[in-house]
């Protein structure tokens, strides 16, 4: 999953998926069985320079999807669930996954849910969190507390929530001159507790799995990149 804070990404891949992504978009790219892909800034930026600015997850899947078909999704930053809290603090993008009925347009194998606050200084927000999920905060830019008993966060750290069925995230009444709000990413899913091998771009269950996938790799049976110019720079064979 790739999220686009700022900037243009370029994303191509052997099963026909791809596009391009700019402020606010996401991509949300599921390997499955396997597949090849090509992602980077277009050239015309590499090439002026500018702001590129971005988070990158990748998400295990469980043993029973990992081999299902790839799938790429484009998210627009116009499709995402825009939710203000009460009292107006705070603005979340919902991205992926339900939020107190709400639902993300992101479709995901397991259950995820993701969202993007924005929180004003010396405002909290409190939100609904399944009891089966774990829970955790990436920020982005600013400085705040997460849980209630307020423990200190600031630009690029994260913070693990405990048991639970909610999440607390409050931001500091002064913050830096650049920085204007608390930005955050909140992110939680269904704990798949299964053995887990990975190497290189490869996560599987077992060693024996990760050995069939680079053969799979360099027999070629994970295609090929369509003939068409990209401007891109790398390429990854991904098990997200």
């Amino acid at each position: 999953m790739t999220y686009l804070l700022d900037g243009t990404f370029v994303h191509q891949d052997s099963e026909g998926g791809g596009g391009v992504i700019n402020d606010g978009d996401t991509q949300w790219m599921t390997a499955g069985s396997g597949l090849l892909h090509i992602e980077a800034p277009p050239e015309s930026l590499v090439m002026s320079g500018g702001l590129f600015h971005g988070l990158q997850l990748w998400v295990n899947l469980p043993k029973a999807d990992k081999m299902k078909a790839p799938r790429y999704q484009d998210i627009g930053g116009g499709s995402v669930k825009l939710l203000t809290t009460p009292d107006g603090g705070a603005l979340l993008r919902l991205i992926a996954g339900d939020l107190d009925g709400h639902e993300g347009p992101g479709v995901t194998h397991t259950p995820i849910t993701m969202i993007h606050a924005t929180v004003s200084p010396g405002a909290e927000v409190t939100l609904p969190w399944r009891t089966d999920f774990n829970g955790l905060a990436y920020v982005l830019a600013g400085r705040g507390t997460v849980g209630t008993d307020r423990r200190p966060v600031h630009t690029g750290q994260a913070a693990v929530f405990g048991e639970g069925g909610s999440l607390t995230v409050r931001a500091d009444e002064r913050q830096d001159a650049h920085t204007p709000d608390l930005e955050v990413v909140l992110l939680g899913g269904r704990p798949i507790r299964e053995p887990m091998a990975h190497y290189g771009p490869f996560v599987m269950n077992s060693h024996a799995e990760l050995a069939q996938a680079f053969e799979d790799f360099q027999a070629g049976r994970l295609g090929r990149i369509p003939a068409r110019k990209v401007p891109a720079r790398k390429v990854d064979a991904e098990e997200l």
